[in-house]
């Protein structure tokens, strides 16, 4: 896992590059009261059903992605975010190469 520079400018799309059947991530925070984290994956990547202990928000940059929450069925798109309740299990499928930026709020 990377980190951003800190005091820089970035771009959220650019800070991390898709590789093949893979999932790539990068911290951009890290805190003992939450992370932001930049992902890429790639066709047909995803994360199996699992659950956090504190809320997470999904915010799509590029692509899209199927996140499956509570057994309900979402589709979102670049531009879109979702919120992940803490503790319902969830679930990620790359539906096409897709990155996102994971908010994650320790409570």
């Amino acid at each position: 896992m990377d980190t951003i520079e800190r005091a820089k400018a970035f771009t959220l799309d650019k800070s991390v590059s898709y590789a093949a059947q893979a999932v790539v991530s990068k911290t951009v925070i890290k805190r003992d009261t939450g992370t932001v984290t930049l992902f890429a994956f790639g066709k047909g990547e995803g994360l199996s059903t699992h659950s956090a202990p504190y809320d997470a928000m999904a915010y799509i940059i590029d692509g899209s992605a199927r996140i499956t929450i509570g057994g309900d069925v979402n589709e979102l798109r670049a531009g879109e975010a979702i919120i992940m309740p803490a503790n319902i299990p969830h679930a990620l499928h790359a539906n096409e190469n897709f990155k996102m930026m994971l908010i994650m709020i320790k409570g």
